[in-house]
């Protein structure tokens, strides 16, 4: 009884819809999909078809992929319908329920399996740009982005409905998760915390676009993993495959990303089932080393002490 992650596997992309064609059978063990499956329902309906028959248990989270509306949705038998911010979030609860898929809004499991007791908790926060320089405003921050063209597609495709703003959104998001963490805490074993964006903002590094950091997170949950006791804190988002270790805690972000930017895996010999991350009972503290890059799989690429 083993524990896996794997997000952002992007099947609107061809390579990446066949990858996940080749996934093993893991009768015994369990898998986490966090998040950015694809930007339709028909994406999730076809992950969930898959990892259900090959693992015992599957968890989601939401990414922003999984909320965008795209234009152009607009006929009856469409699985979207043009749904907007949170109607499209219970939509894709709606289609994880229907597979037996564990998601934000379901109790937290306990784990029994290797590397526990623990108590697995699938989470949703989304973001409020607070991942930005001191000297940067809310109001100037996505002007701050755009000085080195950076622009998320968030911004014209990840709708706040119903709430006035994105900010907004991720406030009442971090607000309720708080409380469920706080309840969850106080059971006494450790947590397992799964959210598409990072807790905090010092595991990112996109050397290529270090000012996308504004749609990567919020400052809210940066203790998160101290407050309430995480072992493991899992995340994708940033297609930047690493293992860090914060204060005793491991981070792990389980991104696949676009099909280009893990072709050098595919190169090696690698595949989906190579990029599955072990998350319990997982790799222990090393003590000296701060951060693995996993870019190319499970190859460790490069260490940072």
């Amino acid at each position: 009884m083993r524990l896996y992650a794997i997000s952002d596997i992007h099947l609107s992309f061809k390579l990446n819809r066949e990858a996940l064609d080749e996934l093993e059978p893991h009768d015994d063990d369990s898998l986490i999909i966090c998040g950015d499956v694809g930007e339709r329902l028909e994406h999730l309906q076809e992950a969930f078809e898959i990892t259900t028959k090959l693992f015992k248990q599957v968890f989601w989270v939401p990414g922003n992929h999984e909320l965008y509306t795209l234009p152009g949705v607009t006929t009856e038998d469409d699985l979207d319908k043009e749904l907007r911010g949170e109607f499209k979030y219970q939509e894709c609860v709606r289609v994880a329920n229907e597979y037996g898929v564990i998601t934000p809004e379901d109790e937290f499991v306990r784990w029994e399996g290797e590397g526990g007791p623990c108590l697995i908790c699938p989470i949703f926060t989304l973001y409020d740009y607070s991942f930005r320089p001191d000297h940067v405003s809310r109001e100037n921050a996505v002007d701050w982005a755009m000085e080195q063209n950076v622009y998320a597609t968030d911004e014209a495709l990840l709708h706040p409905d119903p709430y006035e703003t994105r900010d907004d959104w991720c406030s009442a998001l971090v607000s309720k998760t708080e409380e469920r963490l706080r309840e969850a805490a106080a059971r006494g074993i450790p947590l397992i915390l799964i959210n598409h964006w990072p807790l905090r903002e010092d595991v990112i590094t996109i050397p290529r676009i270090p000012r996308f950091s504004l749609w990567c997170g919020t400052k809210k949950t940066e203790d998160w993993h101290t407050r309430f006791n995480a072992k493991v804190v899992v995340s994708g988002h940033l297609h930047v495959r690493r293992t860090d270790w914060i204060d005793g805690v491991r981070f792990e972000e389980v991104s696949l990303g676009y099909p280009r930017q893990w072709q050098t895996s595919k190169d090696r010999g690698l595949n989906i089932n190579d990029m599955l991350r072990d998350i319990l009972p997982g790799m222990p503290d090393p003590g000296d080393v701060k951060t693995i890059f996993r870019s190319s799989g499970a190859p460790v690429d490069w260490i940072r002490k």
